[in-house]
């Protein structure tokens, strides 16, 4: 399947983060959070509107569409990891 924005993944999964292409500066907040490239994401709710709360390295972080939609990740689940 490839990669896809985390505001299209699906409740109940997980992702590897692949790229992150927001502005700078939000790029430098979630990178100070620990969302980088590489990192396991499980995507605990999500709602129609694109907005998501994901949980990562033992913190939970709601996303609103824009960031969550600047973000690309993979599914691990579909790969074995």
């Amino acid at each position: 399947m490839g990669t896809m924005r985390l505001c299209d993944c699906a409740a109940g999964k997980l992702y590897m983060i692949r790229t992150v292409t927001a502005e700078e500066t939000i790029v430098r907040r979630l990178e100070a959070l620990g969302l980088v490239e590489g990192t396991k994401v499980h995507i605990l709710m999500k709602k129609q509107d694109g907005s998501l709360i994901a949980a990562f390295q033992g913190t939970r972080l709601a996303l609103g569409k824009k960031i969550a939609g600047a973000i690309e990740a993979e599914d691990c689940e579909e790969h074995g990891r």
